[in-house]
């Protein structure tokens, strides 16, 4: 679900969070409930660890809707962002657990996995976050295997346009590992619990 949040969707549903309405905890959960799964799931590789994760990040913006910071980019990045350092946290102490119990693995195995796990889950969140059109020139190209006139001719524009839409997107996908190793994630939004 690739839609834009408008900012004023944004703020609105901020401000019935923070009155305690019940029925925006329902709009809000039913919005971005598929993208907390499916980036938990990318992480943990568990269904029940996502769903935990989905129930505790949810539970976090019912209890901390003002942390918020629309100066920071719109509630869908908020959301993935709280999203992937809850996933992230768990993953660490199920590892750090697995450890301890078997004494398999190191400190530095378990980063490792955890940078993967991180990367793959930006990953995901960049394709479908992207425009559609890019998205879709570059579903073509890897899915189907179609090369750039293919692409074109599928799509409907001209080869030089297919070029562009995958250029683009491939640049996009490229700052998923690039922006981790970088350590240029966004500032502030607090760690949920």
């Amino acid at each position: 679900m690739a839609m834009d949040t408008p900012p004023r969707w944004d703020r609105r549903m901020q401000q019935r969070l923070a009155r305690g309405e019940a029925a925006a905890l329902g709009e809000f959960y039913d919005r971005f409930a598929a993208l907390v799964h499916s980036l938990a799931h990318r992480v943990l590789d568990d269904d029940a660890a996502a769903d935990q994760v989905t129930r505790e990040v949810f539970g976090y913006i019912w209890e901390n809707p003002d942390s918020y910071d629309p100066k920071q980019g719109n509630m869908r990045s908020w959301v993935a962002k709280l999203t992937q350092r809850q996933a992230v946290h768990r993953l660490r102490q199920a590892e750090a657990l697995a450890y301890a119990e078997t004494g398999v693995g190191s400190a530095e195995e378990l980063e490792q996995k955890v940078h993967r796990a991180t990367v793959a889950a930006r990953a995901d969140y960049i394709v479908t976050s992207m425009p559609a059109p890019l998205r879709k020139a570059l579903e073509l190209a890897y899915f189907q295997r179609r090369d750039y006139r293919q692409t074109a001719a599928d799509l409907g524009v001209t080869e030089d346009e297919a070029r562009r839409r995958l250029r683009l997107g491939l640049q996009l996908l490229s700052s998923a590992n690039t922006r981790l190793l970088e350590g240029s994630s966004p500032p502030g939004y607090g760690r949920p619990r």
